[in-house]
């Protein structure tokens, strides 16, 4: 058995006491053992006197610094200017507003075969194509407001909504009807088309371009008058996106007024023995295709520029000039055989656009 300071497995064989005797002499106590500090040099110190591999990074100095900043402050300079002038001379930038182009219109009487039914306004309509048709504005009905390629849902939405206001203004409006009043047609044109506008209702041609009934309806007051205030209306509204400042909307309406011949003066129920409102209503017909065009400032504004206008109403002679005002053949009337007025080729000056139509039977009450 080994003894206390031996190792575990014995004394080693073949030395005497198992060498403990050679080393007895080396012995390191508690305190030597403790006070040992073992050192493991630098990499610096290891390699002595060899060469730096790095060399060191000279000093921050305030002149240093100072360029630093300035160049770093110019450069700023220079990006904020170069945007600056990008944003003004982007080549995608949308053009600028066009001036407005004058109005070219159209307007064709429809001349009727037989005399011109009469009647109480309400059978009148109930018995003819209108018997469906809403009342008023409400006829006028406004499509879903779809984003365009260029134009948002609520641009487009605007655009209908002027669309909207100036079919009521110039199709509806009693006091415009009657030709009293132009200001609420004229206050939703473009400026640039006021000119040709103003000239239209002073002069009235039919050249395309001044008929007062290309921009509006209107009747003459001393002829006839409105049987009915309410008209009878119905037609679609269509939207078209055309470049990145323009929208156009495109309106396609009928029409269906009551009317009588006006109320003769006193002089003439003298002459006549006709007395005020023994008249019979009758029924007149337009329809109306509009075609407005809307550019940013147009919507901004709530404005448009009247563009192309094509105008068919009925019944009423060939012969009528109507571009100054209407004039529906009233109850019992019958249109003259004429046809519309010559037009001579050689001759300069005006170019009249003579057009006339025949107005089918089914259009007119049934009896």
């Amino acid at each position: 058995m080994a003894g206390r300071g031996d190792p575990p497995e014995g004394t080693p064989e073949g030395l005497p006491g198992g060498g403990e005797d050679e080393y007895r002499s080396v012995v390191f106590d508690e305190s030597f053992v403790r006070a040992a500090r073992l050192q493991e040099y630098s990499a610096q110190e290891r390699l002595g006197d060899h060469a730096r591999a790095v060399r060191s990074r000279p000093g921050w100095s305030a002149r240093t610094g100072s360029r630093y900043v300035l160049w770093l402050v110019l450069l700023i300079a220079l990006a904020f200017g170069t945007a600056i002038y990008m944003g003004v001379r982007h080549p995608y930038r949308p053009p600028a507003s066009q001036p407005a182009q004058p109005l070219r219109s159209t307007v064709v009487p429809l001349a009727p075969k037989d005399a011109v039914p009469g009647g109480d306004p309400a059978e009148l309509y109930a018995h003819s194509p209108a018997a469906q048709f809403r009342t008023g504005a409400a006829g006028i009905t406004l499509p879903g407001a779809r984003r365009t390629r260029n134009f948002s849902d609520s641009q487009v939405m605007t655009a209908l909504t002027i669309a909207k206001d100036y079919l009521v203004e110039s199709s509806l409006d009693p006091e415009v009807l009657n030709g009293g009043v132009v200001r609420p047609v004229r206050v939703l044109l473009d400026p640039d088309q006021f000119a040709q506008f103003d000239r239209s209702l002073a002069a009235s041609a039919d050249d395309g371009r001044h008929a007062a009934t290309g921009w509006l309806v209107r009747f003459d007051p001393a002829k006839v008058a409105l049987a009915d205030p309410e008209v009878r209306v119905q037609g679609t509204l269509r939207v078209t996106d055309v470049g990145p400042n323009a929208l156009e909307v495109t309106s396609d309406h009928t029409f269906v007024y009551a009317v009588r011949p006006a109320d003769p003066g006193p002089g003439a129920v003298a002459a006549t023995g006709e007395r005020a409102g023994d008249h019979a209503a009758s029924l007149f017909t337009v329809r109306r295709e509009l075609h407005f065009r809307f550019d940013r400032d147009d919507l901004r504004t709530h404005r448009t520029e009247l563009l192309h206008s094509y105008l068919q109403a009925g019944p009423m002679a060939c012969s009528a000039d109507a571009a100054s005002a209407l004039q529906p053949l009233t109850a019992g009337r019958r249109a003259t055989p004429e046809g519309p007025t010559g037009t001579d080729p050689y001759e300069t000056g005006r170019a009249a656009a003579a057009v006339c139509g025949a107005l089918a039977p089914g259009s007119q009450p049934s009896p």
